[in-house]
């Protein structure tokens, strides 16, 4: 159906926008979306046409077609990248390696995951195979699902049982996409989780559970409703690539969940062949694009990364250059890799080899393939072990110009060796390891909600509670909310300030950590008439002659609610206030943070970020009020 590669060539058009920062196109990644539930129906319906013609899924020939159609042309792009890596980047060989391993055996996703990575962005050069997570997700759908759809045939029998049986599941897997994510922090687990994602693909099995390839051509009545719904789809995946991106708390899951309605309408409308629509969609170069769009996937991103791996924003005459070289690329592979393959290729050379019936030329030529095709894949074995000779380094070697590459245009980061602005806090070079504070309540906003979350600090000895207890601390009560503030509300969730009270009117004695001021400065900017002294005051005078260690706000934007301007006027009111209140101390967190441990919103951290924020924090508490000795003197602790 030619309508079909028409919707590839669009998710797939999404994407390449998307990894070239094209202006309009920041939910481009979406396009993966479509992919998934349009694999998930194609897959569905192949294995129940099978099922309806012949009794059996047939899963050997099934697993045998898949591999035929997606391994040589994967392959391709690991020996090609392999070798690239090995020769002219040198400097990732080792994330290279991993990727690599990862990719053969169809868990891309899951590395990424346990290596606590990012996929929307890197400090460092970007790794050129981050974007095969997803073809690991489809890899995983296709060993897994054949099995699960074997025993709905069994014990239902019944398609539209199936389907509704299907669809329950997506509903659990897209509640376990609502559950999983937190505003804030960095979405990697739940964007690229196959448990959280499943529901793409869910959608669209149980559509072909129930609107399969094989029906018949509908009425024009239906057919027009068809169509105009197949129509809304499309402007629906279009109007979301343009209006959301990943930062986009209306994606998880509403917004993907409604991707996966949009294009399964879409298939739906598509799939009638009385459609009017799926001609449109099967316009000749739509059609070529998506007849192609699997090569063109896997190359677009390891180009990308090898032509521009410092590029944050979108040049045209670059980004011309990089899509042809893709499309170049892609269609060399078509012509003379994967379709020849999927036709049978291999196994025809076989045979003739095993029959000894083909001619002179034949053999040499064959011979000739397979020595070349064997030395690559030595070659890239060896160039990963890092024994080939080293022409560049490449650009994630360099110290400071390679270290903030490609950050999404969410924030424009400083380089590396650009200096946080800090209150300029004294260092000694003696200070105190353990703190007189036995009993600690830590109020914070969603800066400090990986502290302790399980998904950015897996290891329980790096997080905020083991930190603290490591100074001294026997109890720590952790009082973390997204967007919480002193004086203003959110979603129902309590103010800084009624948490503070409700601990007090409980007896609470001990010491308190204040990691707040981020929406302090943003609920000003807005215009509320409480200013910054105002809020400190009202927490100083509620906490009382109590130890207090507030943490400096710091964020990397230069405009905006969230300036970083703005945090040194509330830190400075900090400073202020400090003179004041004895009881009082200030943990100048800005002296420690990197600008690479900021995901691109500039505001929050990725994981190495909070554990060293973590740990800072504690040994800020140690600083400012040590065991067995007065509290510190200065009102800056670092």
């Amino acid at each position: 159906m030619a309508g079909l590669d028409g919707i590839r060539a669009v998710a797939v058009m999404c994407v390449i926008a998307y990894h070239l920062n094209v202006p309009g196109a920041a939910g481009g990644m979406l396009g993966v979306g479509v992919f998934f539930t349009l694999s998930g129906y194609l897959i569905t319906d192949i294995l129940l046409s099978q099922w309806r013609r012949y009794g059996t899924l047939g899963l050997g020939q099934f697993w045998l077609r898949r591999a035929r159609r997606l391994l040589p042309a994967l392959f391709l792009v690991l020996v090609a990248v392999s070798l690239y890596v090995a020769l002219f980047d040198a400097a990732q060989l080792h994330e290279v390696r991993r990727q690599v391993i990862a990719a053969v055996i169809y868990v891309s996703n899951w590395s990424t995951i346990t290596q606590h990575g990012s996929y929307f962005a890197r400090f460092a050069a970007p790794l050129p195979l981050d974007h095969l997570w997803s073809l690991a997700i489809e890899e995983q759908f296709y060993l897994v699902w054949p099995w699960l759809l074997l025993g709905g045939i069994w014990v239902l029998r019944s398609r539209k049982g199936m389907a509704l049986l299907t669809l329950m599941l997506a509903v659990l897997s897209a509640w376990l996409m609502g559950r999983s994510y937190h505003p804030g922090l960095d979405p990697t687990r739940v964007y690229e989780g196959t448990d959280t994602r499943a529901f793409g693909l869910l959608i669209g099995a149980a559509l072909a559970m129930v609107w399969g390839v094989q029906i018949p051509a509908r009425g024009p009545r239906l057919t027009r409703l068809l169509d105009a719904l197949g129509i809304a789809g499309l402007v629906g995946i279009l109007i979301l690539v343009w209006r959301t991106s990943v930062f986009s708390t209306f994606l998880y899951p509403q917004g993907f969940v409604l991707l996966a309605l949009a294009t399964a309408v879409l298939v739906a409308a598509v799939a009638n062949p009385a459609s009017r629509l799926g001609p449109v969609l099967g316009w000749g170069p739509l059609r070529w694009i998506g007849v192609r769009s699997y090569g063109i996937y896997l190359w677009q991103w390891p180009i990308i990364v090898f032509a521009s791996p410092a590029q944050t924003t979108f040049n045209l005459p670059r980004a011309a250059a990089e899509v042809a070289g893709t499309l170049l690329v892609a269609s060399l592979s078509w012509r003379f890799v994967e379709e020849p393959i999927r036709r049978g290729a291999l196994g025809r050379v076989w045979r003739q080899a095993r029959s000894g019936v083909d001619r002179i030329g034949a053999r040499r030529r064959r011979l000739a393939l397979s020595s070349g095709a064997l030395a690559a894949v030595l070659m890239a074995v060896i160039g990963l072990g890092g024994v080939l000779p080293v022409a560049s380094a490449g650009a994630g070697s360099q110290a400071s110009g390679g270290r903030l590459q490609r950050v999404v245009q969410v924030v424009a980061a400083p380089s590396e060796a650009t200096p946080v602005r800090g209150l300029r806090s004294p260092r000694h070079a003696s200070l105190p390891r353990r703190t007189s504070c036995r009993a600690v309540v830590y109020i914070g906003d969603s800066t400090s909600e990986g502290e302790t979350s399980t998904d950015y600090i897996p290891n329980r000895r790096q997080r905020l509670q083991a930190q603290l207890s490591d100074v001294g601390v026997k109890r720590t009560y952790p009082e973390i909310s997204g967007a919480r503030s002193i004086v203003e509300t959110f979603e129902g969730h309590p103010n800084a300030a009624t948490v503070a009270q409700g601990h007090l009117s409980q007896g609470f004695h001990g010491c308190w950590i204040l990691a707040l001021g981020t929406n302090e400065v943003d609920n000003v900017h807005d215009g509320s008439p409480f200013g910054f002294a105002d809020r400190i005051e009202r927490m100083m005078k509620l906490i009382g002659h109590q130890h207090v260690l507030w943490i400096s706000a710091l964020t990397l934007l230069k405009s905006g609610p969230y300036a970083e301007d703005a945090m040194q006027r509330w830190n400075h009111a900090l400073l202020a206030a400090c003179k004041r209140y004895p009881q009082m101390r200030i943990f100048d967190w800005a002296v420690w943070a990197k600008p690479r441990w900021f995901i691109p919103d500039g505001i929050h951290y990725y994981s190495p970020g909070y554990v060293a924020r973590t740990h800072r924090i504690a040994e800020g508490l140690a600083h400012a009020f040590p065991d067995g000795r007065p509290p510190s003197t200065s009102c800056l602790v670092s």
